[in-house]
């Protein structure tokens, strides 16, 4: 028996495009919100782009639970393995170079070749954050002098789960710039995407489901930042918060500010205005802003 091909789906003789749904990242899976709500993305004309999923509180809360979950086998990889799988985020996406260009020109309004500039920089970034993953505990840790017969060790040790809410202008190279200093550190994340510009962070979260990054490590929300936000600086599990997608709304940073403090996260403050994302990274400082630090004392000749 000869089997004939599936008809492809046709409008007017020409095949019709598969568009892409875009959904949430949550324990290394790809769900709709729990609310079933959606909300309109709009390029910088004003263009409908896409439905992209509105997140709830209760998918924020999963999102945290996902990342606790994740947290011991991440922080328990060696420092090197961490650079291994961050080195592996980079090949893939440089492979997906021309989708994310497409995808940040249109969200940010560039021209083609600013867009592939930015795609090229956040590759770049993902190389650089993995080159620091065995290195950074040299930098923030020491060998202390001690009066007595021991050893004194400090070492930096991850905090533990981290909310991020990403830059809203820089929706990819922002967005990795803040994300990847969080992952080298061994922390699991929850990261709000910009509101305005969404999809590129989606796109990020299929290259980290297929770059060997343990699931729930990195959950994507997708939403009203001013709706997730203080779900997260409220929750008891989570144990820091950047502020950063919050810049230049002064009155919001400060209430999340004061919501974390009442449970003692560890903060990275909202700046005044956007960084410059092409700027190289101030050294090893937003690793170590995610730390611990655990010192041991040992006997001498034990």
């Amino acid at each position: 028996m000869v089997r004939r091909p599936a008809a492809r789906p046709v409008r007017g003789g020409e095949r019709l495009e598969v568009r892409k749904t875009y959904k949430l990242y949550v324990g290394g899976a790809f769900p709709r919100s729990e609310s079933g709500r959606s909300y309109e993305v709009l390029d910088g004309r004003g263009r409908l782009l896409a439905n992209a999923a509105r997140a709830s509180r209760k998918d924020a809360r999963d999102a945290v639970v996902a990342a606790r979950k994740a947290g011991p086998a991440w922080s328990g990889a060696t420092a090197y393995n961490r650079g291994q799988v961050l080195y592996r985020v980079a090949e893939v996406l440089e492979g997906r170079a021309d989708q994310f260009a497409a995808e940040v020109a249109t969200a940010e309004g560039l021209t083609a070749a600013r867009a592939r500039r930015a795609v090229e920089a956040t590759v770049d970034r993902w190389v650089w954050y993995a080159g620091w993953a065995d290195k950074f505990a040299q930098v923030g840790g020491s060998a202390n002098p001690v009066a007595g017969p021991y050893f004194n060790f400090s070492v930096p040790e991850p905090t533990g789960v981290v909310a991020v809410l990403a830059p809203q202008g820089s929706s990819l190279l922002g967005l990795c710039s803040v994300l990847a200093p969080v992952m080298v550190g061994g922390n699991s994340c929850v990261v709000v995407a910009s509101e305005a510009r969404p999809l590129p962070a989606v796109t990020l979260a299929e290259v980290l489901a297929t770059s060997d990054v343990p699931g729930g490590t990195v959950n994507v929300l997708t939403g009203r930042t001013a709706e997730l936000a203080p779900v997260l600086a409220d929750h008891l599990d989570v144990n820091g918060l950047d502020l950063t997608g919050v810049a230049g709304d002064a009155a919001l940073a400060a209430d999340l500010e004061a919501r974390a403090a009442e449970n003692t996260k560890r903060l990275h403050r909202a700046p005044g205005a956007e960084p410059d994302w092409t700027a190289a990274p101030d050294g090893p400082h937003r690793i170590l802003t995610w730390c611990e630090t655990k010192t041991v004392w040992h006997p001498v000749g034990t």
